[in-house]
Parts: structure tokens; C-alpha cells; sequence
């Protein structure tokens, strides 16, 4: 098993040097509404997607699944739901949902057209993943890492890691046979929590979806396509290698890495 990496663009150029160097998912963001006021003062990023980005990357993939991310459910949404599929999205992302109602509503407004996947990033939503995980309809689950530990008011988005919040979530969609993921990755070597000991916590909870994170490539400063190109390719090679060399990996391995995650990330917190 590999994971499924995920990247965030609306560049066609960036968009094919992905797909080439075998990220499976392209992820265009439309999310704004209530971001900006709940990340305020956080090493975020409110990407600035446009509803018509969806059918420029559509027509250029070949092989990569696209995904939206659309705005939290409001007024528009069933508009909104209903453009981004006709524009060609394979996997619509529900955001910043609280309750199995909205839920509920969301899977009816996707309606069987596109994969439906959810993104856990509230109380509310962990809360109530029992009733949540109830419904028929979602096909993928994303634990957001960044909204969820401002919502617990931690300063360390990894703390949900470390403190077993993600793998509580992870046990209960897995016992639903639901496919998910959580959180983000930069490079290997790279990240205040090191990208291998994060990926080694993906197999060791049977996490099957990652996104490459803005520290993987920040394609908005990188000027030089070619760079972005290396980037890529020598970046994506080496996180399979890794995938590679941890699938023959002991338990005591992944076991070891945990508690050095704990430590780690006891470590960073007590230095911010």
C-alpha cells in the first residue's frame, strides 16, 4: 500500500508537474467563507481558488483525481455543489461541518454525482462521529490538523497526533471500512516534526491519504518550473522509497516511532 498524495493548486502548470511525478490527487480550494477569522494569526494560507479553476485543472489531468474543497454548507452550497461537479470534480471535501445534519444534507446535495469526503476539523464533528458514521454516502474521511488543534486551543498541530485523538478517529473509520487520511507532510528531512516519523503514524494507523504541504514545495516562491519540477520528482521518489523500506517494518518499529513522536512533539510544544 502507498499513500495517496494530495497537493493543492489552481496553476495547469504546477497542476501537470504533479501529476507526472505520481500525486494522485489534485485538490483545488474554494473554502474562504469564516477561514480567514478562525485562522487569524496562524501560519495558514487561504488559497484564493476561483469556482472556474475547477474546470481549467479538470481539463488538463490525465490520470490524477480531482478534488474540491468547497465552502462550508450555507445558502449557496447546492449551487455551488452542483458547478463544481458539472465542472468535472471526482471527490467533493465537506469543511468545517459540526453535526450529522449537515452531513446528511451535504451527501443529498452531492447526490451519488461525485466521491464525497468529509473533513473532520471540529469538536462538533468529533463529538458526533459515532451518528455521523452512520450515514451512507461518504466515500473518504481527511482529519484537518490545522482547525482542529486551534480548536482545542493547542499550539502544535501535531498535538492531535501525539496525544491519540487521531488514532481514536482512525480506529472508528476504519472499523466503517471507510478509506482516510490526516494532516499534511513536507519533504522528508523536513517539517518541525520530521516528514518520516509523521508518515511512519500513516502506516502504523492504516492512513491511506496525505497532503503535501506548502513546506513540500511552495510553488508560489519558487519562480523557475524546472525547480518545481525537481521538486516534485525527487521529493515524491523519496517518500516512496521510504513507503518502500517501512512495509517491511516490525511492530516494534511503528511502536518506537510513536512514543519518539510524543516525545518529539512534547519537545516543540515546550519550546513555542
Amino acid at each position: 500500500m502507498s499513500l495517496k498524495l494530495m497537493y493543492i493548486t489552481n496553476s495547469q502548470d504546477i497542476a501537470r508537474i504533479a501529476e507526472k511525478s505520481g500525486v494522485d490527487i489534485i485538490f483545488v480550494d474554494l473554502e474562504i467563507k469564516g477561514k480567514s477569522d478562525r485562522q487569524r494569526g496562524k501560519d495558514t494560507v487561504i488559497s484564493g481558488h476561483k469556482i472556474e479553476d475547477v474546470k481549467k485543472i479538470k481539463g488538463i489531468l490525465c490520470a490524477s483525481e480531482l478534488l474540491v474543497r468547497v465552502n462550508p454548507l450555507n445558502d449557496g452550497s447546492e449551487e455551488e455543489i452542483d458547478k463544481v461537479i458539472g465542472y468535472g470534480a471526482d471527490i467533493v471535501m465537506l469543511p468545517f461541518f459540526k453535526t450529522a445534519k449537515e452531513v446528511e444534507s451535504f451527501i443529498k446535495l452531492v447526490n451519488c454525482r461525485a466521491k464525497t469526503c468529509l473533513l473532520f476539523e471540529t469538536s462538533g464533528a468529533v463529538d458526533t462521529v459515532e451518528e455521523i458514521l452512520s450515514l451512507n454516502g461518504i466515500d473518504y474521511i481527511h482529519i484537518g490538523l490545522n482547525d482542529l488543534h486551534i480548536c482545542y486551543n493547542m499550539k502544535f498541530l501535531f498535538q492531535l497526533l501525539a496525544d491519540g485523538t487521531v488514532e481514536k478517529l482512525c480506529s472508528k473509520f476504519r472499523d466503517k471500512g471507510i478509506p482516510y487520511g490526516f494532516g499534511g507532510i513536507a519533504g522528508l528531512g523536513q517539517g518541525k516534526l520530521s516528514a518520516e516519523f509523521v508518515i511512519a503514524e500513516h502506516y502504523r494507523l492504516g492512513s491511506s491519504m496525505v497532503i503535501l504541504s506548502r513546506s513540500f514545495c511552495n510553488a508560489g516562491l519558487v519562480k523557475d518550473s524546472s525547480e518545481v519540477e525537481k521538486l516534485f520528482e525527487t521529493g515524491v521518489e523519496s517518500i516512496r522509497e521510504y513507503e518502500s523500506a517501512l512495509a517491511g517494518k516490525e511492530a516494534q518499529f511503528f511502536e518506537n516511532n510513536r512514543k519518539e513522536v510524543v516525545r518529539k512533539v512534547d519537545e516543540i510544544t515546550s519550546n513555542m
